[in-house]
């Protein structure tokens, strides 16, 4: 068994997001039922090239940055998607395809399906921060959903935490003083004591959330370039990719070489309710040999 990991003293749940459409900005929740797929409407729809098959991710700055400046809203009968003149368009509108087309000058389908083995384009955020967003800068191409349920369209896993302490820390080192959660598209963010990287250590254990809901924490969530682009009216921020490289390049796991990283990667082994202001626990496991980015 592994002894319990640090850094979870007194921790609680501060915000909960989800993200109806793949790269577009989220909405906060006060409490969820999660499942093994995650919280509900999160990653519900993506948008694929009509040319490529490939899934739209802002992960590809220079196609896709513009999904930043879109907010997503989820109601049990149709997604709501805001538009930055103040206009909106509704997941079930017929139009819906041909006007986000038009904003993004992509040809793009709107899609609630993941294709078989589902492709996205990850340029190296590196070349990024050097050459800039516009620039044709070197792309990966990367399949979804490692140890996420099929038919998903999260990038690896279902959830994605990240500690007040590892925001604290980057801020610390930031030349604004300052770093905003959105930009790092958590769905959990767990308010922790003190500053520095402390969720690193919960790789390979529990952590039991409220009454039931227990993660299984697979992976350190290693950083592309979206934090670094424009959020909705949040300004670009190269220093929230720069910090994590400097002050916490590590390997997202044992089987990899070490990258910027910030938050952590979670399966779900015991589905339960979520609520802003939950305790959280970090429990001692046996080491789990599955998962990896």
């Amino acid at each position: 068994m592994k002894p319990p990991a640090p850094g979870a003293e007194g921790a609680t749940v501060r915000e909960l997001l989800r993200y109806p459409v793949k790269s577009m900005l989220g909405e906060a929740v006060v409490a969820a039922d999660v499942t093994e797929r995650g919280l509900p409407y999160d990653r519900q729809l993506a948008l694929l090239h009509r040319e490529t098959g490939k899934v739209a991710s802002a992960k590809n700055p220079r196609m896709w940055r513009r999904l930043l400046k879109l907010t997503a809203h989820a109601t049990p009968a149709a997604v709501r998607i805001g538009l930055p003149d103040g206009k909106a368009v509704w997941s079930t509108d017929a139009d819906v395809d041909e006007r986000l087309s038009a904003l993004l000058d992509q040809p793009v389908a709107l899609t609630g399906r993941p294709p078989a083995d589902a492709e996205l384009d990850r340029a190296r955020p590196e070349e990024v921060l050097r050459d800039g967003v516009r620039a044709e800068v070197a792309v990966e191409v990367g399949r979804l959903g490692g140890a996420a349920p099929e038919g998903t369209f999260f990038d690896f896993a279902p959830l994605h935490l990240i500690t007040s302490s590892t925001l604290r820390r980057i801020a610390e080192s930031s030349p604004r003083g300052t770093v905003e959660v959105e930009r790092y598209r958590p769905n959990v963010v767990i308010d922790t004591a003190g500053s520095g990287f402390v969720e690193n250590d919960w790789v390979g254990h529990d952590l039991r959330i409220g009454a039931r809901l227990t993660l299984r924490v697979i992976a350190r969530s290693p950083r592309c370039a979206i934090p670094t682009l424009e959020h909705g009216t949040l300004p670009r921020d190269p220093d929230a990719l720069r910090v994590p490289a400097a002050h916490n390049r590590v390997p997202p796991t044992d089987e990899f070489d070490p990258q910027p990283c910030a938050g952590v990667y979670a399966r779900v082994l015991r589905p339960g309710r979520i609520a802003v202001g939950d305790r959280l626990t970090v429990l001692p496991t046996a080491a789990d040999p599955e998962g990896g980015p």
